[in-house]
């Protein structure tokens, strides 16, 4: 009975924080990041932020957003910047080609794009993306209009992931990535610690997005949802690139703490996606919970150090 009163009185607790915590508060860019984020975490997480002793791997991700700021991190963020340094690493024929390089939706001349390509913004992940299948059926006016809001948002402060927060605002064209055995094209992305694989969350199915958790023998983890993402309804299979893509990802993270890298497997190659250091802003949670405590474990914290 204490119990339950308890979980009520949580509940509310947490449901008060998302309703005076929002990013319409103009207030929140006045704080410091380190306020910010333990507001932030009280309010999606239910819970106060440790930053002493963090234990889960949703603590030890703020931590990590405070205190381990490597000039380098920028860079492996940026859209564009990323491409080369990786190239650098695992060799050219693992990046998807550019198809240009512009600071406004108006530089684009889409008379000279293929039929199909991806446009993005280099310093975000999400806003005013367009995934262009038939260009002769394109609201050219609608993507304009879309990259614009892409470029205006400050997408370091949302979370206040701060690799983002000196990326170069421009828009990337892409090729389009399609596999041509007619499968679903999926990411594969690898939790990496000190450049040890330590589990892959397979993507699959969007724009309903499923997300199933693996370990590095394909074996399906027991992880059911993360946020409002459940496992996929589907049967799910074994990349037949698996093992190359645990070294190229090992490879990519040699010396971080934690970063996830995004790679795909397309016609027998291997493509690099992008590099994360922030799952979900580290405000997602797991179920069941014991997991965020597992993954935590296996994140060691290094020495501080700001920017």
């Amino acid at each position: 009975m204490i119990r339950n009163k308890l979980k009520r009185i949580k509940k509310a607790v947490r449901k008060t924080y998302k309703k005076y915590f929002t990013y319409e508060d103009s207030q929140h860019t006045l704080l410091s990041d380190r306020a910010y984020l333990k507001q932030l975490f009280k309010a999606k997480m239910g819970y106060d932020l440790d930053l002493k002793n963090p234990q889960t791997f949703n603590e030890k991700l703020q931590w990590l957003k405070l205190y381990d700021r490597r000039p380098e991190y920028t860079t492996m963020v940026d859209k564009y910047a990323a491409k080369k340094y990786v190239a650098d690493l695992i060799g050219e024929e693992h990046i998807i080609p550019t198809l240009g390089l512009y600071d406004s939706p108006d530089d684009i001349d889409f008379d000279a794009l293929p039929d199909q390509f991806v446009l993005k913004c280099t310093h975000s992940s999400g806003i005013g993306n367009c995934i262009c299948t038939d260009k002769s059926k394109l609201d050219i006016e609608k993507v304009k209009d879309g990259l614009r809001k892409g470029l205006e948002d400050d997408y370091y402060l949302d979370e206040r992931e701060w690799p983002y927060k000196n990326v170069p605002r421009k828009i990337i064209c892409e090729k389009y990535m399609v596999d041509e055995s007619g499968y679903e094209l999926k990411d594969y992305k690898f939790f990496c610690f000190d450049g040890e694989v330590k589990m892959m969350l397979l993507a699959s199915g969007r724009p309903d997005t499923r997300l199933d958790y693996y370990d590095c023998d394909f074996n399906h983890l027991p992880i059911t949802k993360y946020g409002p993402y459940p496992n996929s309804d589907k049967p799910l299979y074994k990349p037949k690139n698996m093992e190359g893509m645990i070294k190229i990802a090992e490879k990519l993270s040699v010396g971080i703490p934690h970063v996830r890298v995004d790679l795909y497997d397309i016609d027998g190659v291997i493509y690099f996606g992008e590099l994360t250091f922030f799952q979900g802003g580290g405000v997602m949670g797991f179920e069941p919970v014991e997991w965020d405590y597992t993954i935590g474990s296996w994140l060691t914290l290094p020495k501080k150090r700001r920017a």
